[in-house]
C-alpha cells in the first residue's frame, strides 16, 4: 500500500515538472537568440551559440518564481524527453545541431 502512495507522489512531481516545459522552452529560445545575436555581432559563427545549464536554470527560477533545484529538474526532464539538445554543460533548442 505504501508503494502505491509513493507512485502517486512521483506522478504529481512529474506532472509539476512537465507543467514548466512550455515556459522553460520559451525562456531557452529567448536566451538562445540573445547568444546567437551576440556571436553574429562579433563576427563569429552563429551555429556555435548555446546556453549553459546553470544560466538557464537561474533564468527559469527567477522568471517562474521556482527554486533552482526545481528549475534544474525541469531542464533534466526536458533533456530526457528529448525536447532540447544537450552537450556537456550546454543546451540548445531542438531545431539546432551541436
Amino acid at each position: 500500500m505504501n508503494s502505491r502512495f509513493q507512485k502517486q507522489a512521483d506522478h504529481r512531481q512529474q506532472a509539476q515538472i512537465q507543467s514548466f516545459y512550455d515556459p522553460a522552452l520559451h525562456i531557452l529560445n529567448e536566451v538562445f537568440e540573445i547568444k546567437r545575436s551576440n556571436l553574429k555581432s562579433k563576427g563569429y559563427d552563429e551555429k556555435n551559440a548555446a546556453v549553459t545549464k546553470v544560466e538557464l536554470s537561474q533564468k527559469i527560477a527567477s522568471r517562474l518564481k521556482i527554486t533552482i533545484w526545481l528549475a534544474e529538474q525541469v531542464i533534466t526532464s526536458l533533456i530526457r524527453a528529448d525536447r532540447v539538445i544537450s552537450f556537456g554543460g550546454y543546451v540548445k533548442p531542438k531545431g539546432e545541431k551541436p
